[in-house]
């Protein structure tokens, strides 16, 4: 491995990490001495990387940092390319189409030698129709924006039996299956979770903010649905 090989994987490794990483556990992923660690952070500094030390603790990457030039490998390529042709296999419109343009951003911006082999991956998702109507979308772009903005949702849910209610939720999650699509979300009817298919919600209202952030729902729901999913886990 060369340095600048080095250096860029200890800058991805330091991604992976939301919390601080020590130093040895950077020289033993890396296989060098801890010596080599602190002189590549420091080199990285001299680039521009925010890279914070905690006494004791490790170090951690700052989210603002200004991240190189993109640099995958052949197997990441097969899998960004699959994954992202899986969004616009299996999502709706609007995902669909910012799928397409992650790709292409990331095409336009990859040297000549990788760009090349995402013009050739052949990993294809196996399509399958999805069921998607016009108010479907609709409905997931609401619960969305509901999401990233933290705000509860209002609307008219009719369960497998039929039976109509009015719901007001905290919604934190998007379960995307091959024929449906779940909304995981605290349902202050039920008070507790709950899970509603996107295409049995009738006049979704975006409202008022929720007390806890999505992501400390998600933990929970995850702890009591007994999920182990890890925080690059999509």
């Amino acid at each position: 491995m060369t340095r600048s090989e080095r250096l860029l994987s200890l800058l991805q490794l330091l991604r992976n990490h939301r919390h601080p990483v020590t130093a040895e556990t950077l020289a033993d992923t890396l296989s060098v001495s801890i010596r080599t660690v602190y002189r590549d952070i420091e080199a990285l500094r001299r680039q521009g990387a925010d890279i914070r030390a905690e006494a004791g603790i490790g170090f951690i990457l700052h989210k603002d940092f200004l991240l190189p030039p993109l640099m995958f490998n052949e197997n990441e390529i097969e899998a960004l390319v699959l994954g992202l042709r899986w969004v616009v296999a299996y999502t709706d419109n609007t995902l669909r189409e910012e799928a397409k343009n992650v790709l292409t951003k990331i095409h336009n911006i990859l040297p000549d030698n990788l760009s090349g082999l995402i013009e050739t991956q052949v990993l294809y998702p196996v399509k399958q129709p999805s069921g998607y109507d016009e108010h479907e979308q609709h409905i997931l772009n609401t619960v969305r924006a509901a999401i990233r903005s933290n705000r509860k949702l209002s609307f008219n849910y009719t369960d497998a039996k039929g039976r109509p209610s009015n719901r007001c939720v905290w919604p934190f999650a998007i379960g995307y299956f091959d024929h449906t699509r779940l909304i995981s979300a605290w349902c202050e009817l039920r008070q507790d979770f709950r899970h509603f298919r996107s295409d049995r919600i009738r006049e979704a209202i975006i409202g008022e903010p929720y007390p806890t952030p999505h992501m400390i729902l998600l933990g929970e729901w995850r702890r009591q649905e007994n999920i182990n999913l890890q925080p690059f886990d999509f």
